[in-house]
């Protein structure tokens, strides 16, 4: 069997030419021979690629905003901008699927307990510097001109 005629095998051993070998599947409607089964494996893992990126970017901007308010003076624009870039991409990612918007909220607290254990690994202030609640609204984190005090 060729690796055009097995899916399965063409999905293991040529990525880019399994993608093309589907969505030309898909433009003819050819159904029938489409790899179902990895395909819908790779648009949950798209969801979930999205959801990682959106946490993992939230994170960034809760610890720079931490990092700012409780070591004022290692302030720098180094933060000003990482928060600018992260806060930048969490809201594009708002933007282009705002049903993550919930997804977000749910997972701010989270999000924000993370950011407490790395602000204090690259600060080396102690835990208890840091609020247990979070100190920063949802808008307020994703509010282009916002910084903590």
């Amino acid at each position: 069997m060729s690796l055009e005629t097995n899916p399965q095998s063409l999905y293991e051993t040529d990525y880019l030419r399994w993608i093309e070998s589907t969505l030309e599947k898909l433009r003819q409607r050819d159904y029938a021979h489409v790899d179902w089964d990895n395909l819908i494996d790779e648009i949950e893992d798209m969801s979930k690629s999205e959801r990682r990126a959106l946490k993992n970017n939230l994170i960034i901007v809760l610890v720079h905003l931490l990092k700012w308010q409780f070591q004022p003076e290692c302030r720098s624009g180094s933060w000003a901008g990482s928060i600018v870039e992260h806060r930048r991409r969490v809201q594009d990612a708002l933007a282009d699927s705002p049903s993550l918007q919930p997804y977000l909220e749910k997972i701010f607290a989270e999000a924000y307990r993370a950011a407490i254990k790395q602000a204090k690994a690259e600060t080396g202030l102690p835990l208890e510097t840091f609020p247990i609640e979070y100190p920063y609204s949802v808008a307020e984190v994703l509010e282009d001109d916002f910084l903590p005090a």
